[in-house]
């Protein structure tokens, strides 16, 4: 018999990054990780029951939309596509993509949905609109993966049973406000854009990106190994070995679930990481450089300029100037 370790701190790094550990020997949560990257927060929620014809345009924030009463239309802007939505359906749109909702119009020439009049598609439209925050857009690569638009028909099943008691609270933080509403409403808003992004990856309907493998029982052990350590000279093999897999079956199961190769995938963790670095702290670039895995500076800088357009030091001048000037308007 083998005889176990006789502390948890023990464990070597590669088997607790196996297990999803962290260091205080519990699963390594990676959604709330890399929501924290992005920094999301719910900000406010407003009633919506306008006239029967009307057009509410949305732009540059993440949306959330409760439909209580009859059938709307959803158009990203520039996209000739029309989504239909009504009584029950709630949507996201997470990447703050520009759209508008308006009604429906006599759409002759559109199908409508099947059980719409049960749902309350004849009643005037009337919904609820949320909006967040993104803290760190430079987080580009986890937004972008993402869908414009997620729609859950119905907002039925186990997994989604707590939005119609989300929705309650909200219903009641906007009727009656008192001291703390402000926080309660952001809170739940955050909890509802969590519980639909669980509900979208687990769905079948799910495009491969970063959330359906954080979510996969062993493609998220790979990626909690590459989020918590991004300066570690990862291969590909020692992240097979990291999910109990083969070098092929892994890679193969990596690209079907995340959407990309684990080496482009981790160079995009290692410039995020970078970004934070040069945003708020004032190490030299040479030291951030070694921090997220480059051996030289040449090289680091290449890549940042690759990917954000402009080299490390100037984007660090440039963020410094904004933020400045954004205190200063305060």
């Amino acid at each position: 018999m083998t005889n176990s370790p006789g502390h948890l701190a023990n464990r070597p790094a590669l088997e607790e990054a196996a297990l999803g550990l962290d260091g205080d020997s519990q699963p390594h949560d990676l959604l709330s990780e890399l929501l924290r990257s992005v920094r999301l927060s719910g900000e406010r929620i407003v009633a919506y029951a306008p006239l029967r014809t009307f057009s509410v345009g949305f732009a540059d924030v993440g949306s959330l939309h409760i439909i209580e009463a009859g059938e709307l239309a959803l158009r990203i802007d520039g996209d000739p596509h029309v989504e239909y939505v009504s009584c029950g359906d709630v949507v996201l749109l997470p990447r703050g993509d520009p759209h508008h909702i308006s009604d429906t119009g006599k759409r002759a020439d559109a199908v409508v949905r099947a059980g719409a009049a049960e749902n309350g598609a004849s009643e005037p439209a009337r919904w609820l609109c949320g909006t967040f925050t993104i803290g760190d857009p430079q987080a580009s690569h986890l937004l972008a993966s993402l869908p414009a638009v997620i729609i859950l028909r119905g907002a039925r099943g186990p997994a989604l049973e707590g939005l119609d008691v989300a929705r309650r609270m909200l219903v009641f933080e906007m009727q009656s406000p008192s001291q703390g509403s402000v926080v309660m409403v952001a809170r739940i808003l955050d909890l509802i854009f969590i519980q639909i992004l669980r509900a979208w990856a687990a769905g079948t309907d799910a495009e491969p990106n970063w959330l359906a493998g954080a979510l996969d029982p062993q493609i998220g052990l790979a990626l909690s190994a590459i989020h918590r350590d991004p300066g570690h000279d990862w291969t590909v093999e020692e992240l097979a070995r990291v999910c109990n897999l083969s070098r092929s079956a892994f890679a193969a199961r990596f690209v079907a679930r995340v959407g990309k190769p684990p080496a482009t995938y981790l160079v995009h963790v290692r410039l995020d990481a970078a970004t934070g670095l040069l945003r708020d702290t004032s190490l030299a670039v040479t030291v951030i450089a070694k921090k997220v895995g480059y051996t030289s500076e040449a090289a680091f800088s290449r890549a940042f300029k690759n990917r954000y357009g402009t080299p490390p030091a100037r984007w660090r001048r440039d963020i410094r100037a904004k933020q400045g000037s954004g205190r200063s308007r305060s």
